[in-house]
């Protein structure tokens, strides 16, 4: 009589809509194991196998593990208990949102990427990927260097640029709002301000490029860009300073006597 209220593997398993192999997993890693034997030697689980199995299921519907099931929830005693531990369950599937927001959000962004580049480069595509996935800031700078300038970014400063050009990026930025301020004020291309500024610029360019001037073209190429594809806020002011720049960078090689070739938009 007992044996008609027990259920066979592939019994239990139709009824509770999970496969064989699934309650066989169960049963190797202690999580839910059959009651019962049958004389010879079948292994039969009970109504009782049954309750815990749909348990283990609905709480693998909220996301837990089957390690956080077994040595964690089956653990707990307290409605108290319960609430906190369903509470980081919680938050764990708030981020888990979030970050398919951000790969969504990643998606689109590098679908127009790749219309904007008309051609299959997944070296660039890479690069896209990992500033969107790390949300840099300086991410519309690098998407709009040229194939030459993203090698050497790539060689100068290794395989995950975006760290490494951070610093570089933020006192390009310090940089440029103290040429806006200088150009508000009206100062002279000759006044010691000016020439102190021209000096950081040039060796802003200095530490971006090595020492490689043949690089100058390309950084040229990317500032006459700066009206299209650059960040909007940072244009203006580029354009704001742009030919002060030009000729207090001209100034300052005169003065230094410098033999570096400067162009005239950098």
């Amino acid at each position: 009589m007992e044996n008609k209220t027990l259920l066979t593997v592939g019994e239990l398993a139709k009824q509770m809509d999970v496969t064989v192999r699934t309650l066989q997993y169960y049963d190797q890693q202690n999580l839910l194991k059959p009651s019962h034997k049958s004389e010879g030697g079948r292994r039969l689980y009970s109504k009782k196998d049954m309750v815990k199995l749909h348990q283990i299921l609905s709480l693998k519907h909220l996301g837990f593990s089957l390690e956080e099931i077994k040595t964690k929830l089956f653990a707990l005693e307290t409605p108290k208990e319960v609430c906190q531990i369903l509470l980081e369950q919680r938050t764990v599937i708030e981020n888990q949102i979030q970050d398919l927001q951000n790969s969504l959000a990643a998606i689109d962004a590098l679908r127009d990427e790749v219309i904007a580049i008309d051609k299959v480069d997944f070296s660039k595509y890479a690069d896209i990927i990992y500033l969107l996935k790390n949300q840099d800031k300086n991410y519309w700078v690098l998407k709009n260097f040229s194939p030459r300038l993203e090698d050497h970014v790539r060689e100068r400063f290794g395989n995950a640029p975006a760290n490494q050009t951070n610093n570089l990026y933020d006192l390009y930025l310090s940089i440029l709002d103290e040429a806006v301020v200088l150009y508000q004020q009206n100062r002279s291309p000759e006044s010691e301000q000016s020439l102190a500024l021209a000096k950081k610029w040039w060796q802003l360019i200095q530490d971006f490029t090595g020492g490689d001037m043949t690089l100058l073209p390309d950084l040229m190429a990317f500032n006459e860009s700066r009206d299209s594809g650059w960040d909007s806020e940072i244009s203006q002011k580029q354009n704001l300073v742009n030919d002060y720049i030009g000729m207090i960078l001209s100034v300052y090689f005169e003065k230094t006597g410098l033999s570096f070739p400067v162009p005239e938009e950098v």
